[in-house]
């Protein structure tokens, strides 16, 4: 595979250009991973209104009809339902786990296995969450093994 990075002029529009035989999975994550680079989520936190990248999150979760993002140490509340964020992720390191959580699979640290068929993340920043057995089977898809 050959990069090619070209400087342009501060009138010119920024473009990327993918050529390739066959529109697989490892492009459209390269596809889905450059969108997530330029996207930011508005978030709230009491009063304030703040924009969060996607790559610092670790994960999303529903509570009492709220859906919140937790970063490494912060919480956020967004505005945006559970299945409307697996939707503006799709393709890229997030996964739904259960049916109140959307895991960032790249903040991960280990997953280990429990009783019952159920998973546990260890997330890189200590907490643990858990991953319901009915999307075991797809983790482990996604996962490659």
């Amino acid at each position: 595979m050959k990069i090619i990075i070209e400087d342009i002029g501060p009138d010119e529009e920024e473009a990327v250009i993918i050529r390739c035989r066959e529109v697989d999975e490892a492009v459209m994550q390269l596809v889905n991973g450059l969108k997530l680079k330029k996207e930011k989520l508005t978030v709230r936190q009491g009063e304030k209104i703040l924009q969060i990248e996607p790559g610092d999150i670790y994960y999303f979760e529903a509570v009492d009809n709220k859906v919140f993002l937790y970063l490494e140490k912060n919480v956020y509340e967004t505005k945006l339902k559970l299945y409307e964020l697996e939707r503006r992720f799709a393709g890229t390191d997030f996964f739904r786990v259960s049916k109140s959580v959307i895991l960032n699979l790249a903040k991960v640290k280990n997953f280990t296995p429990e009783f019952s068929g159920r998973f546990e993340a260890l997330m890189k920043n200590g907490e643990r969450v858990g991953i319901s057995r009915q999307y075991v089977p797809l983790l482990k898809n996604k996962l490659g093994i």
